[in-house]
């Protein structure tokens, strides 16, 4: 099987692929938020922005001094219609590997159910 149009290695990996999503949700997010949502140390998440910021996926604004500093990152354009070609190709390999129908959902005796009562049923017991 080929790879579809519009996969991007670039955008892959987990966490890139992560960072980009949660960007594609917003206009601008801080620094802090999208570490903090993504669980990534600040060295983890600012390798990621660098890297994704030089392929022209992602701007990055710094604003204010000192203490006061904030970073603001935002998908560009060319970020944003790269995340949706990739997100198409994912699908894309995704519906040409899956069954042709949906697969049926599993009956109560499949999943692990039991034959005692609920819990209504017991207390309904109870008051016999």
């Amino acid at each position: 099987m080929s790879t579809p149009s519009g996969f991007d290695e670039l955008i892959h990996p987990s966490t890139r692929l992560s960072v980009v999503a949660l960007l594609a949700a917003t206009e601008w997010a801080d620094f802090p938020f999208i570490r903090d949502s993504l669980s990534l140390s600040d060295s983890a998440l600012s390798k990621q922005l660098h890297t994704l910021e030089e392929a022209g996926y992602l701007e990055i604004r710094k604003e204010g001094g000192g203490r006061k500093r904030r970073t603001k990152v935002r998908l560009t354009s060319r970020g944003r219609t790269a995340f949706e070609g990739h997100v198409a190709a994912l699908r894309a390999i995704v519906e040409g590997a899956g069954p042709t129908t949906a697969p049926t959902p599993p009956t109560p005796s499949a999943a692990g159910a039991t034959s005692a009562p609920r819990h209504d049923e017991q207390h309904a017991e109870a008051g016999r």
